[in-house]
């Protein structure tokens, strides 16, 4: 099979697909694997490493598209790419359907196959979103840390506190992946940490392994607005497998926070669990509400590429080597977990829960 692996250009993505030793792979069972010139480059791979592995370079995201049986990348084809899929041809990607329905039309209309990163479960765990959560979950933190401080417009908080100064607080929205993560990255930094989910099994597991100034609760809306008041970070880290996400924070309810709340909606690829959630990138990351700064960028991870590139790539290569040997339908027809990433296929949505 040919395999395309073009230089994202979504504003501020760092990341790529595969890595050189992805690529060895790849080529090692026969496969041609051409790479767009400096697809890499911010990742910390050179032209001369993806060469070195085996892969074939090309100037332009065009001659990639145009060469490839399926191409592999790290966020959703945006407006400019959407003329460049081909029918029958595999995409391998996030596409986070459910909160973009431009992107729904343009891939219908390709006749394309598209395979989506995040809707590939296995069991009640989602393998290759999970890497990303990790990341976002504990950028999350690092993030809210960053804007909590005075000259951002936050309140001026230290997460961590000092001796005789209380520590900052952090409400975290949801139990999985990006929230164990946030709450292992705040508890470090010693704030107050407060984690609602409605999976009182998740809430048990999370109390035996976290710290004592870690607390579980159950979350519905009297929890969340008691909480809200005081909160100093909140996080939004809730997730329905390909579905957008609950709006568990209203506009109203920014008037309940103090002034210089910061807010990072995790959960913004969904289309976010705040109602006042809209996509931002890294070169304008924040805005504000009712005095509460909004972080929501759409590509957390990006800005780590390096990490956020070998991550992935350790838990994609598999599918994508099943793909590249078999074809997409064999794959699919042999591999359940596999076969729930198919989104579009070939003109018609597999997948209801994006619509």
């Amino acid at each position: 099979m040919i395999i395309g692996l073009p230089k994202e250009i979504k504003n501020n993505e760092s990341r790529v697909a595969i890595t050189p030793g992805g690529v060895f792979e790849l080529t090692k069972n026969n496969h041609e694997v051409f790479v767009q010139t400096k697809a890499g480059f911010d990742s910390g791979f050179s032209d001369s490493d993806y060469i070195d592995a085996g892969a074939k370079m090309l100037p332009s995201i065009e001659e990639v598209y145009a060469i490839a049986d399926m191409i592999v990348k790290v966020k959703e084809p945006i407006e400019e790419e959407y003329k460049l899929a081909k029918e029958g041809q595999i995409l391998f990607t996030y596409f986070h359907f459910a909160s973009n329905s431009n992107l729904i039309d343009a891939m219908v209309d390709s006749k394309s196959v598209c395979i989506a990163y995040e809707t590939v479960e296995v069991g009640k765990t989602l393998p290759l979103l999970t890497p990303m959560s990790e990341v976002a979950g504990r950028m999350a933190v690092q993030q809210g840390a960053k804007y909590l401080e005075k000259p951002i417009k936050g309140k001026g908080v230290l997460l961590g506190g000092v001796p005789g100064v209380r520590p900052g607080k952090v409400l975290i929205l949801g139990g999985g992946v990006v929230g164990v993560q946030a709450a292992k990255m705040a508890a470090g930094l010693g704030a107050m940490v407060h984690i609602l989910d409605i999976d009182m099994d998740r809430l048990r597991y999370i109390n035996d392994i976290m710290p004592n100034n870690v607390i579980t609760q159950f979350s519905n809306e009297y929890n969340i607005r008691r909480h809200i008041k005081d909160a100093d970070l909140i996080v939004g880290g809730v997730l329905i497998a390909g579905k957008k996400a609950p709006k568990l924070i209203s506009r109203d309810m920014l008037k309940e926070m103090q002034p210089g709340t910061v807010i990072v909606d995790v959960a913004v690829d969904q289309g976010g669990c705040i109602e006042t959630t809209k996509a931002t990138t890294h070169d304008d990351p924040i805005y504000i509400i009712d005095d509460v700064v909004h972080y929501c960028v759409a590509n957390m991870p990006g800005a780590v590429p390096y990490t956020s590139t070998i991550a992935l790539t350790n838990v994609t290569l598999p599918y994508v080597l099943q793909i590249a040997n078999k074809g997409w339908e064999k794959a699919c027809e042999e591999n359940e977990p596999l076969k729930k990433g198919l989104n579009i296929v070939k003109g018609e949505i597999v997948y209801k829960e994006i619509l």
